[in-house]
């Protein structure tokens, strides 16, 4: 049977893992990629890679050895000089070269939305030495936020409240950088109402959004997240209307997560992502589609449906140390869902644990978001790691 298409997938984690799944109920073939084997995505896909995927000579022997349709980046530390090549030779990179270039790196990303584009976004500034940093300090003033350009899940990020926490957060946010660039960016800090996950998809008929997702971080990193998020109807129209013209600058097909600040109905752009994002994992539980299901059809040129959701929430799983031997327990009591709700728990299949590392996540969906929160938060405290 000849597959519907050949996905190349590059990294392989949990958001991967949902991808496959649904590009395979699409008829597709996908090959997983990542640094290490039996990664999470890599247990459900046609077949694997291991290398780096900043070997932009291995990526390049992956593609001409697998000849995909798509070459479908799910992490950002990818050699995107690479991909900018393959792209020229024809090969099809979703959604495109350039917007995984782009948001791999929070500067350029930033420089597209605030200057390009004329976002609205907080006031930053880059360095690239620790002298630079505090000259940016004293530009933008305390509290600030310092994070490496490129890193993913919160690493190397933290709020700065006063000039002598400076030097350790410039010596986290170099532990935490990902790629070859040590460069950081200090913004603002927002001392927002809320903030939100947009999902945004771009297809073949048009663009179109999924209904907000409000979440919560520590560390930098997602902890729980909820749909549909309470947000104004003008603040709604903002978060779109700016969400649009990003996804329209980078061009391709497929989803963006783009995130957004609320202050006082204000909003104020804050990153993207152009692929399923973690917060979004709650569409698993909330959505007629999951944002995994909407990724496979816009890359594969499908229609987008109207997208529903019902109020439902996520609630991540933490390792605390790190181990190669372990095991789950709790799983029974976790999904003894309460009366008129319904609670999933998706245990993601890393080989390894670490302190912080998301080893898997808690759904709840019924009743109202606040029921949905505390039911999913209670799911993931039942499921507990055994360390041998």
């Amino acid at each position: 049977m000849t597959p519907t298409a050949t996905i190349l997938l590059l990294g392989s984690g949990e958001l991967g893992k949902e991808f496959v799944i649904s590009c395979q109920r699409l008829g597709c073939r996908v090959i997983a990629c990542d640094s290490y084997a039996d990664a999470p995505a890599m247990q459900v896909a046609d077949a694997a890679e291991v290398f780096s995927m900043l070997d932009g000579e291995a990526l390049r022997a992956a593609v001409e050895k697998h000849r995909p349709s798509h070459i479908v980046p799910e992490i950002e530390a990818i050699r995107t000089e690479m991909l900018v090549e393959l792209e020229g030779e024809s090969w099809n990179v979703v959604p495109t070269a350039k917007a995984t270039r782009l948001t791999m790196n929070r500067d350029a990303i930033r420089d597209m939305a605030a200057g390009e584009l004329g976002l609205t976004t907080s006031r930053f500034r880059y360095a690239e030495t620790y002298d630079e940093l505090e000259a940016a300090a004293a530009t933008i003033g305390f509290p600030l936020v310092v994070k490496p350009v490129m890193s993913s899940s919160g690493k190397g990020q933290s709020t700065v409240e006063r000039p002598a926490d400076l030097d350790t957060a410039w010596k986290f946010a170099c532990a935490g950088m990902r790629g070859d660039r040590v460069r950081v960016i200090a913004e603002q800090f927002i001392d927002f109402d809320y903030e939100i996950t947009l999902l945004t998809i771009r297809a073949k008929d048009g663009v179109h959004y999924c209904p907000p997702i409000g979440h919560r971080q520590e560390r930098g990193d997602y902890q729980e997240s909820w749909q549909p998020a309470a947000m104004s109807d003008q603040a709604i129209a903002d978060a779109q209307a700016m969400a649009k013209k990003v996804v329209d600058a980078l061009g391709g097909h497929g989803l963006f997560g783009v995130e957004f600040f609320v202050k006082d109905d204000e909003v104020i752009f804050s990153e993207l992502s152009p692929r399923p994002h973690d917060t979004g994992m709650v569409t698993l539980a909330s959505q007629n589609l999951s944002e995994f299901d909407l990724h496979a059809r816009a890359i594969l040129g499908l229609p987008i449906p109207p997208i529903n959701a019902r109020p439902s929430a996520s609630a991540v799983i933490l390792a605390d140390r790190e181990a190669d031997d372990f095991a789950f327990e709790g799983l029974a009591e976790a999904i003894a869902a309460p009366e008129g709700m319904h609670v999933d728990v998706r245990i993601f299949g890393k080989p390894v644990t670490r302190p912080y590392r998301r080893m898997g996540v808690a759904l709840a969906s019924g009743g109202c978001i606040d029921r949905a929160r505390q039911v999913a938060a209670a799911a993931a405290a039942k499921v507990k790691i055994n360390y041998s």
